[in-house]
């Protein structure tokens, strides 16, 4: 503003740098990421249980890439089955991705893997009217351990994994991030929701802030 003291305006011209700088480094991480090689074959087609629309029939992981698509986006959903609520920040990002999975699905598919029942994440997924985004369960399948989003205890991660399809139907992993990034470092998948960013931008930032499953 033209009104501002010539001290905010200083310190608005650093962090319009700093800001600069930020996007160039997201650039430079994102084509690392593209530089990835998909050359790691999946260790089995696993066989998930559909827990979208009517579900219950098994489907593979083959059949989650769509017609025409080659890319596959995971969500790892951080429920195991003897969680009687899942994640309340895992739930934050999905309700937020079933309003934008008409976008991204021009380019991929996209589904949520939970460890929990089919039964109970259909409930839960009607509930809170996920109808654009796809859910099943890998109960019964080592899925979630072989992508590192399980521990030897049944406890879930939360994380995103993307898969590709060559030419010959193979499918293979070309990457994986879980929230948690090792070495005391949290925060990996912020940038895959919007709240983080808009509260960041607040006087008092995000604090201590937390999301809920419910608000009362």
């Amino acid at each position: 503003m033209n009104n501002a003291s010539a001290g905010y305006k200083s310190k608005r011209e650093a962090l319009r740098q700093a800001e600069i700088a930020l996007k160039d480094q997201r650039e430079k991480v994102a084509e690392m990421r593209r530089e990835l090689s998909a050359d790691t074959p999946v260790p089995e087609d696993y066989a998930f249980t559909e827990a979208s629309g009517n579900g219950g029939g098994k489907v593979s992981l083959t059949a989650l890439f769509e017609d025409g698509k080659d890319a596959l986006i995971v969500f790892h959903y951080m429920w195991k089955p003897a969680d009687q609520n899942p994640c309340p920040m895992c739930t934050m990002w999905h309700d937020g991705y079933n309003a934008v999975i008409p976008h991204i699905s021009r380019n991929a598919s996209v589904v949520v893997v939970a460890k929990q029942d089919a039964d109970t994440v259909r409930a839960f997924a009607d509930q809170r009217g996920w109808s654009n985004l796809r859910t099943v369960s890998s109960g019964g399948t080592s899925f979630n351990r072989d992508f590192g989003m399980e521990d030897a205890d049944g406890n879930q991660s939360p994380g995103v994994s993307v898969f590709v399809k060559g030419e010959n139907g193979e499918i293979r992993h070309f990457y994986t991030m879980s929230a948690i990034m090792g070495d005391d470092n949290y925060r990996g998948m912020d940038l895959l929701s919007p709240v983080w960013n808009m509260l960041d931008l607040l006087p008092g930032g995000r604090g201590d802030w937390m999301p809920s499953v419910n608000y009362a």
